[in-house]
C-alpha cells in the first residue's frame, strides 16, 4: 500500500470516528498531494508524498509560533494535534547524534569551510536525510559547525 493510500485510509477512519482534527489535517494533506500531482503531471512516489507531508508539518509549526506570539494557545493546540496526526506518516526521526553525524559527513563531502557554504550544506543534508530530521535542528547544527 502506498503512503498516499495509507493517508486516504486514515481519512476514512477519521470519518468513521468523527475525529475533526484528523479529518481536517488529512484533507489538507491530500489536497496538497493532488496539487503537487497536477504540477508534475503524474502520481507522486512515496518520497515525494513524504516531502508534501513534511511541508504541511512545517506550515503548522510556523502557525503555532504565530499563534503563541498572539496569545492564542487554543489555536496552537489545534495545530499541535494536527502535527501529531501527520507525524504518523513520516519516517522515523533520527536522533540528534545521528543528525550531527550526517551534517559532518555532508560538510566533508561538499568541502564546506565557512558559513558562506551553509546553503550547499543545508541542501545536501536535507536531501540526504529525506524527512528524517527537523529542518530547524539541522539548520542550527550546520550554523554552529560552520561558525566554529
Amino acid at each position: 500500500m502506498s503512503l498516499q493510500e495509507e493517508i486516504s485510509a486514515a481519512l476514512k477512519d477519521g470519518m468513521r470516528a468523527k475525529d475533526e482534527a484528523k479529518l481536517t489535517s488529512l484533507r489538507l494533506v491530500l489536497t496538497a498531494i493532488k496539487k503537487k500531482e497536477k504540477e508534475v503531471r503524474r502520481t507522486l512516489k512515496d518520497p515525494e508524498v513524504i516531502a508534501v507531508v513534511s511541508s504541511q508539518i512545517k506550515q503548522r509549526r510556523e502557525s503555532i509560533d504565530h499563534y503563541l506570539k498572539a496569545g492564542r494557545q487554543d489555536l496552537a493546540d489545534v495545530e499541535e494535534r494536527e502535527i501529531q496526526v501527520l507525524q504518523v506518516f513520516m519516517p522515523e526521526q533520527l536522533s540528534e547524534e545521528e543528525m550531527s553525524q550526517a551534517v559532518d559527513e555532508v560538510i566533508a563531502e561538499v568541502g564546506a569551510i565557512s558559513i558562506e557554504d551553509m546553503g550547499k550544506v543545508m541542501k545536501a543534508t536535507m536531501a540526504k536525510l529525506a524527512g528524517r530530521g527537523d529542518g530547524r535542528t539541522i539548520n542550527a547544527m550546520v550554523k554552529a559547525k560552520l561558525s566554529g
